[in-house]
């Protein structure tokens, strides 16, 4: 028999740790068999009857290692030892385990003769719950290593599309550096950044470009304390109720439907979306939620996390002012519509008068795709470059995108002669571009400037809304109609002079901000030269010093006597 000294078992401390490591990282029990008498007896032949401790049972459960297949760990008696393989994935050979020995000696008495002392038998407990901590770190890590491969699948689905236009390595290599100044918070020639967008975006880091360059928007334009959102955080809004569910829900299914992370009923691409749309729609109060919303926050969900789509969401809404086109009048879709009808007339005459002709107005085909920023319709990849446009310029992108699309299609819609003809080709036809068609546009949209011309047609359209105003309510009969008439005639004359007037501040305030720029930046360069300069200083400075200690001493006095009133100190400061 193999008796174990009293002083051999562990501590209560040790205890409770051993019992602590039986159990899981959530409070749930590993898979355990207790050993009974006749699973013990499954190791040996046949063992002595004897009283086996609970400790004992742990350690062979633990600690036991086994290089026998299971095959050949079944025993003629039937009883299973499986029950005593180890946990552990360090198995040391068979014969380096002495109490394993000693319990499958047949005759019960110890083969090698000596007894396990209290220090030997310490160190197998101390082996035991080493080899237990490391399996249960192995498992932590197995599972971090589980989640990263999710996250990269994940990420590989969401950024499934095809881009316009290739990036080269050194481009990535810029926007690298660029990159390092987005937390910083430091201000970058906007030039530099709009010759470097123009050469392309990486696909794997659009998002945190897009981060970037709003970042740099607002370096350069506060929001007005008045139009600033509330100050809620995502996780706050995620918590509340949302009138607007029944919408959002509806609209979940038929954004993106094509796109392998959308496509999935109430999968992780849908239940990232209802989390956004519902955090917006509580967030501001006055727009809630809007349909063309959905594909806005669905291509920012593709390139980012959810937090930072909301936030992205919010620069876009608030900071470049898109929020206006979803309010519930509608006004700045319907003033957009009309900037953009202006446009074909006055640089695309005949395109104008022939959809004139055919009664189709830009509230038929445009509408679309100014509320989902072109997301709806036309290939991600496309929508991707509009994107990176518009966090640089802001809201103008979308008309030049319109204006480049509709003149480069301008032949073809002219062959078309019925109405459905051309609504069709303006719904179907120009969305299926080709990728030399879509880098023309992209090239296009970025030599385009048409921002005054956007400034005058919003000027002029609240003139006639004013007019109209005056024309629904007539002035009486008694006062005289020519009268009227040389008023408006005056106000019409005052209204194109400030008219004037605005485009030439705006282009005066935009030469200003480009010279504060450059003179910016040659501040900076002059303090670095300066800086420069004055450790050159300092060094020619030392180096005269160790100089001066090697002149004889009637040469410094022979330079200084042809030089009067010069000193050894100024000949050692100059």
């Amino acid at each position: 028999k193999v008796k174990l000294p009293h002083s051999a078992l562990p501590s209560k401390t040790l205890q409770k740790m051993l019992l602590q490591i039986l159990f899981d990282g959530e409070g749930k029990k590993r898979t355990s068999t207790v050993c009974s008498s006749e699973s013990l007896n499954a190791v040996g032949a046949t063992l002595t009857p004897r009283r086996i401790s609970w400790r004992q049972r742990i350690f062979l459960r633990v600690a036991s290692p086994m290089n026998k297949s299971p095959s050949k760990m079944q025993r003629p008696d039937g009883h299973d030892g499986s029950e005593l393989l180890p946990l552990s994935p360090l198995a040391p050979p068979l014969e380096e385990d002495p109490l394993i020995l000693a319990l499958q000696n047949e005759d019960g008495t110890d083969k090698i003769g000596e007894k396990k002392n209290s220090e030997e038998l310490q160190s197998l407990w101390r082996k035991a719950i080493h080899q237990q901590i490391l399996l249960l770190r192995m498992e932590k890590e197995n599972q971090k290593l589980e989640a990263s491969r999710d996250e990269l699948q994940s990420r590989k689905v969401k950024l499934d599309y095809d881009e316009v236009g290739t990036c080269q390595k050194d481009v990535i290599n810029v926007w690298d550096k660029k990159l390092l100044n987005c937390r910083a918070k430091i201000r970058c020639d906007m030039e530099d950044i709009h010759g470097t967008l123009k050469e392309g975006v990486p696909k794997s880091r659009r998002g945190e470009i897009w981060q970037f360059l709003a970042v740099q928007h607002r370096v350069r334009h506060r929001l007005p304390n008045k139009q600033q959102p509330p100050d809620v955080s995502y996780k706050e809004l995620l918590k509340q109720l949302t009138a607007q569910q029944h919408a959002i829900l509806v609209d979940l299914g038929r954004t993106f439907p094509t796109h392998p992370y959308f496509s999935t009923q109430l999968g992780a691409g849908q239940l990232s979306l209802f989390n956004l749309l519902k955090a917006y729609s509580l967030l501001d109060k006055e727009v809630g939620y809007c349909q063309g919303i959905s594909f806005v926050a669905g291509v920012l969900l593709l390139h980012m996390s959810e937090e930072q789509a909301f936030e992205m969401l919010k620069f876009l809404m608030y900071d470049l002012g898109f929020r206006k086109q979803y309010r519930p009048d509608m006004m700045s879709l319907q003033i957009q519509m009309y900037q953009l009808s202006r446009l074909l007339h006055d640089y695309h005459r005949d395109l104008y008068n022939h959809l004139e002709e055919n009664e189709i107005s830009p509230s038929l085909y445009a509408a679309p795709w100014f509320l989902t920023l072109f997301a709806s319709q036309f290939p991600l990849g496309f929508v991707a470059r509009v994107f990176d446009i518009i966090f640089l310029q802001g809201t103008e992108v979308i008309f030049k995108v319109a204006l480049s699309l509709l003149s480069s299609q301008e032949t073809s819609i002219m062959g078309c002669e019925s109405f459905e003809n051309i609504v069709d080709f303006l719904k179907t036809t120009i969305p299926d571009m080709t990728q030399p068609q879509m880098e023309k546009i992209i090239t296009q949209v970025f030599e385009m400037d048409i921002s005054k011309q956007l400034h005058a047609y919003e000027v002029e359209y609240h003139v006639l809304q004013d007019e109209l105003q005056e024309n629904v309510n007539p002035c009486d009969e008694g006062e005289p109609l020519e009268k009227l008439e040389r008023a408006n005639s005056h106000l019409k004359r005052q209204n194109m002079d400030l008219l004037e007037k605005l485009q030439v501040a705006h282009a005066k305030i935009q030469s200003l901000e480009s010279s504060l720029e450059t003179i910016l930046t040659r501040e900076s360069k002059m303090k670095t030269v300066i800086q420069s300069l004055e450790q050159e200083k300092i060094t020619y400075q030392k180096t005269l010093e160790q100089i001066m200690k090697y002149l004889p001493t009637e040469a410094l006095s022979e330079l200084i006597s042809h030089r009067p009133g010069f000193s050894r100190q100024h000949f050692v400061k100059y």
